[in-house]
């Protein structure tokens, strides 16, 4: 039953027809559980009382289905927008993007373009930039881009997905650059023939590529909500002896907010990926279709109107 609902809501997540209504309603049914507003204010001040509780943030200007270049340009100077409110307010946030929504699936001109312009502002106002990953079709274009970044910009990082089986060849690929990467599980309804259909193998690469970028010296999110991960992670540190510098836990906003703070107690650098905008609906969809957990939520939120 689990696998049929996380199939329905990634289904979901990828039509158009439902995007545009999203766009059009705003954020009913439960999202705002998970999106911290439409403006950049409304994220600014959520980013504002997750700091005051000790909490780091990445922010998200969120964006799907980007087909040509003016909408791809207005992406990214919202992004550029974002990266300004961070130095003016002096949060403590990073920024992540898709590169979908920046251009990729328009040409390389056009993404290089409009990231170079996202890394210089971020230079200017010191915050760093997380390229998303997203579906497997996209993977080996966006570690391509990566690389090319990285070799000119140090503000740069990107993100793996252990549910993939190339991820651990990526990750000994990746070393030479010395990269800061966000290890997750993934989110996307992937093909068999490219990832591990069964959880428990899922689980085990992610251990193994956490340990992977560890071992090689590198900065390493491990972006999880699962507690087996969590103390998979918090023990091996210790065995490593790796310092709590070099590390991070990463976990979306609105979920599992009380379990961010006592990690945050215990004295690990939490990391909220907060997203914001009028483009919702995919990201809310992905969350639903990750943790039937959340449904529970949106059924609740739903109620109390």
């Amino acid at each position: 039953m689990e696998q049929l609902m996380r199939n329905f809501f990634l289904f979901l997540s990828k039509n158009k027809f439902f995007t545009k209504l999203a766009k059009k309603y705003g954020l009913r049914f439960g999202a705002a559980r998970f999106v911290a507003g439409e403006t950049i204010k409304l994220a600014v001040d959520a980013i504002k009382e997750l700091n005051r509780k000790g909490l780091v943030v990445t922010i998200d200007y969120l964006g799907e289905f980007v087909d040509n270049e003016e909408e791809a340009n207005e992406m990214a100077d919202n992004s550029i927008e974002a990266i300004k409110a961070i130095g003016r307010e002096k949060l403590d946030s990073q920024l992540s993007l898709k590169m979908t929504s920046m251009g990729l699936d328009i040409s390389d001109e056009v993404v290089l373009r409009n990231m170079r312009r996202i890394l210089e502002a971020a230079k200017e106002n010191g915050v760093f930039v997380t390229i998303d990953m997203e579906d497997y079709s996209r993977c080996g274009k966006t570690i391509e881009i990566f690389k090319q970044l990285r070799s000119e910009y140090d503000n740069i990082g990107t993100v793996l997905q252990a549910y993939l089986y190339r991820v651990a060849d990526d990750v000994a690929d990746l070393n030479q650059y010395k990269p800061n990467l966000r290890l997750v599980k993934g989110a996307y309804k992937e093909s068999p023939e490219v990832a591990f259909p069964d959880k428990k193998d899922v689980d085990e690469n992610f251990k193994k590529i956490i340990k992977m970028h560890l071992v090689n010296g590198n900065y390493t999110a491990v972006a999880t909500h699962d507690d087996a991960m969590i103390e998979y992670t918090k023990e091996l540190v210790k065995e490593l002896n790796i310092p709590n510098s070099q590390f991070e836990f990463q976990m979306l906003y609105g979920i599992r907010p009380e379990r961010q703070l006592e990690l945050a107690k215990e004295g690990y650098t939490i990391r909220v990926y907060v997203p914001y905008g009028n483009d919702w609906y995919g990201y809310f969809m992905r969350r639903l279709a990750e943790r039937p957990a959340n449904v529970a939520f949106v059924i609740k939120g739903i109620l109390k109107k």
